[in-house]
């Protein structure tokens, strides 16, 4: 059998456990869960190393529970690389806890796996779910943000302070921006050293060579100069609601369009010929010492690794992925040729793909009615076993006999209950590599062919959709598919690389 390995081992993986009282009514104990967490990790062949439990911790926040932070500490240094868990409800009820675990998975390259949902980020249609929770993420920011500016156009036009500080050589006194004694003279002295010298970076040593530093205190830099000269306020014209934050974190920033820009009036702090004058200087330097970029995407960073166990890379100005500790390598053209030659046998046939959805579906149902069986056997081993006790709590049953009557039943019920998760296990296993084989057949069609005319963030994509690794040796590659494998080996969770 062939098990998910990380660098030639298995998986580290942990377990989250967290059951409701209304779980625990129903006979679902926190054993119950880990066991079929436990049997759900072996049958990807994984390695449990950690339980977290967090039986009586209410859902409404978890995050900053010791266990909770062990956890999320694991996942950040290594420790472990998945999180098991019975459904999302118990990992966390607060949306935003929530978002905030899915976001911290995705940024340190860990899985979510909730049984329950269905939801394993480790394989293809899994992944989906991280697309899904940004786009929530992405959602409530934008809600947030839809309120916050609505009324920056109107507290800009009435003069209002909109958040944050005042813009440097300001001040806001009486929530009216005024001049600020100390700050407005150095960003008067800042424009005169800039049309005297015309270079920012000399701007700067002069500064702080002279003792001048920020508001908090720090050297003057090349990026901060270059902020203040451009900013219109020195002239007296405050610009607000001009720019938005943008990128992942809110780090970039991003301009609106200039309809939706509102100037207001402010005290000037140089004259506007002089702000005019270093200003064209600015757009000047702009105009000649503008290079053209190019971006560089490498299609299977991340993925491609040396059968060494090094990590291969494309250094600048290279056409080759080179291994750091070896010196193993590969051309990028010839490994992006291997990989399409390879995306013909991804292409299954229309017999194939029913053949196989009809197979996995019938083994989930058989296993489906034998697990209805066996809650319903158990419910009547309980009941039997309710009635033994009754009978000898009346006093008709000795305490001979009751041993006798009583034990094939308790027997019984901890054969059925030792089942029960085993059995979810599996078929958690099938739903979850059901869906994500469906969502493979569905991506694979055509590829081949199409392959030459996609962008190349459409090949990454796709090669990140269908590719769990690619392991290249001195005289052989081993691209590793997420592909639609035989309904029997769905069951016995394998999974086969195809070896060049």
């Amino acid at each position: 059998m062939i098990h998910e390995k990380t660098n030639g081992e298995a998986k580290p993986v942990g377990i989250w456990i967290r059951v409701s009282t209304e779980d625990q009514a129903k006979g679902e104990s926190p054993e119950h869960h880990e066991k079929r967490a436990r049997y759900y990790a072996e049958s990807k062949g994984w390695e449990v190393k950690e339980v977290y439990h967090l039986e009586a911790v209410s859902g409404k926040s978890v995050k900053d529970h010791p266990e909770a932070q062990r956890m999320l500490n694991d996942i950040k240094s290594g420790h472990i690389t998945g999180l098991i868990f019975s459904k999302l409800a118990r990992l966390a009820r607060n949306t935003k806890e929530l978002l905030e675990f899915a976001d911290f998975f995705q940024e340190q390259g860990a899985d979510l796996i909730s049984l329950q949902e269905a939801i394993d980020t480790s394989t293809a249609a899994g992944r989906f779910f991280y697309t899904m929770i940004a786009a929530m993420a992405q959602w409530e920011r934008e809600e947030i943000a839809d309120r916050v500016a609505a009324s920056v156009p109107i507290r800009a036009k009435l003069g209002k302070p909109l958040g944050g500080e005042a813009p440097y050589g300001y001040r806001y006194v009486n929530k009216k921006l005024v001049l600020d004694p100390k700050e407005a003279p150095i960003r008067k002295l800042m424009f005169e050293l800039f049309k005297e010298h015309k270079r920012k970076r000399r701007v700067c040593r002069l500064l702080n060579e002279a003792g001048y530093r920020t508001r908090k205190g720090n050297k003057w830099t090349f990026s901060s100069v270059y902020r203040l000269l451009r900013d219109p306020i020195a002239k007296g014209i405050r610009r607000s609601n001009y720019s938005t934050r943008g990128g992942k974190h809110g780090e970039k920033q991003i301009l609106k369009p200039e309809s939706e820009w509102i100037y207001t009036a402010a005290p000037a702090i140089v004259s506007e010929e002089l702000w005019n004058e270093c200003n064209r200087i600015l757009d000047e330097q702009i105009k000649t010492n503008r290079r053209p970029t190019k971006v560089v995407a490498h299609l299977f960073t991340g993925i491609i690794s040396c059968a060494c166990g090094g990590k291969m890379y494309v250094p600048s100005n290279s056409p080759k992925y080179i291994c750091l500790k070896c010196r193993n390598k590969v051309g990028e053209t010839d490994l992006e040729e291997i990989f399409r030659e390879q995306l013909k046998s991804f292409v299954f046939s229309e017999e194939e793909v029913r053949s196989y959805f009809s197979q996995a579906d019938s083994m989930m149902k058989e296993k489906e009615a034998l697990l209805a069986s066996l809650l319903e056997e158990k419910d009547k081993v309980q009941a039997d076993m309710d009635k033994v006790m009754q009978l000898y709590l009346k006093g008709e049953i000795q305490a001979n006999g009751f041993n006798r009557h009583y034990q094939p039943y308790e027997e019984r019920y901890r054969q059925i209950t030792g089942q029960i998760p085993e059995l979810q296990a599996e078929i958690d296993f099938l739903k979850i590599q059901y869906l994500s084989s469906d969502e493979l057949v569905n991506e694979s069609k055509d590829l081949y062919n199409r392959w030459p005319n996609l962008e190349s963030s459409e090949k990454r994509k796709i090669i990140e959709t269908i590719t769990e690794r690619i392991i290249v040796g001195k005289d052989d590659m081993n691209i590793t598919f997420s592909y639609l494998p035989t309904s029997q080996l769905v069951a016995k969770g394998h999974q086969t690389p195809r070896v060049l």
